[in-house]
């Protein structure tokens, strides 16, 4: 059995500042509860991703995250353009009027469909990719006691300052086209999606990706041909004002800025309680290995295992690249 619902919560304020009138969560849920409620397991979604996506490359009959045996919830991050984002919401936080919204934001929005709604207390595992692996690392230390295991997979406990130029770049590529009008554009600014591909599709696989020219397994010809058949679909059909939301999330990322923590980046990495397998991808540019391996120092009870890939950070898209990221989690589960 699966399930897509929307949990909606009025006047929810915001970390940076603001509030979103109504906050909605979209999800999916896939399986069945058990009836101590200890078979739950959390996967956030990444950037421009949704729990359809997660569902694709993270779950499926036979695989760590499966759905006969875990009950496995996959919620949209905020302004991803199925929960409340700038293309969604009603006035005054439409479109570039939106607001800053944190990741802080998004795991507390989850927390209270978790706790209010599903009536869960214990998370067994919470993992994902990406901006969902920046999710489970601010889950396990902004909840510590209802985490039991933690993998984030190719992403960071804070955003660095290297990703952040990365961030910068796309960010200025849509601005600076002038059918963005300052985020009320009449039509999609197409110019700048076009260059915002370009940029991604340097950083989103590796040096090697292209060295052995492993974009033939898209039909592509060239490099120009990789990026006009893949990257450049891929983001036309996103929306900006999107994009620049779910970016300002990316960039605000540190699990310590809150009043927790007071920016002790490593007083919240030591409050994580989950059992945590912190999972890099050797050639990723965005999250390297250096970054997960300073983390994992001050976490208790984790580890750091490489995943070895020429796909850089979109291996949890190969499927050569599941069996290790399956292993972990399985592991994590027993």
């Amino acid at each position: 059995m699966t399930r897509t619902d929307f949990f909606d919560v009025p006047n929810f304020m915001l970390q940076k500042g603001g509030m979103l009138p109504t906050a909605r969560l979209s999800y999916k849920t896939l399986g069945t509860l058990n009836s101590d409620r200890s078979n739950a397991v959390l996967v956030p979604s990444w950037y421009t991703g949704t729990h359809a996506d997660t569902e694709m490359f993270m779950t499926g009959t036979g695989r760590a995250l499966d759905p006969q045996k875990y009950f496995i919830i996959l919620p949209d991050l905020l302004g991803n353009g199925l929960s409340t984002s700038p293309s969604n919401a009603p006035a005054p936080v439409d479109r570039g009027r939106f607001p800053r919204v944190t990741i802080h934001d998004n795991v507390r929005l989850q927390y209270q469909l978790i706790t209010e709604v599903l009536g869960i207390e214990t998370l067994r595992l919470v993992t994902g990719w990406s901006m969902g692996a920046c999710q489970t690392y601010q889950w396990a230390a902004q909840y510590p006691g209802m985490v039991r295991a933690a993998c984030p997979i190719a992403g960071s406990a804070r955003t660095a300052s290297f990703n952040k130029v990365f961030l910068l770049a796309l960010k200025r590529t849509l601005e600076l086209d002038p059918t963005f009008a300052e985020g009320f554009y009449e039509r999609a600014p197409v110019a700048g999606l076009r260059a915002f591909a370009a940029i991604y599709a340097g950083w989103g696989v590796s040096e090697p990706f292209f060295r052995t020219e492993a974009y033939r397994l898209f039909g592509a010809g060239s490099h120009e041909e990789f990026v006009q058949y893949f990257w450049e679909p891929f983001f036309l059909k996103c929306d900006a004002n999107n994009l620049l939301s779910q970016l300002s999330t990316w960039l605000d990322g540190d699990i310590s800025a809150n009043p927790a923590y007071g920016g002790d980046f490593h007083a919240a990495l030591r409050a994580i309680r989950a059992r945590t397998i912190v999972m890099p991808v050797d050639h990723d540019r965005y999250f390297p290995p250096v970054d997960a391996e300073e983390e994992v120092r001050h976490i208790p009870n984790s580890e750091c295992r490489v995943i070895n890939s020429i796909w850089g950070h979109m291996a949890p898209m190969n499927p050569g690249d599941s069996p290790a990221i399956d292993a972990a989690l399985s592991e994590l589960l027993e």
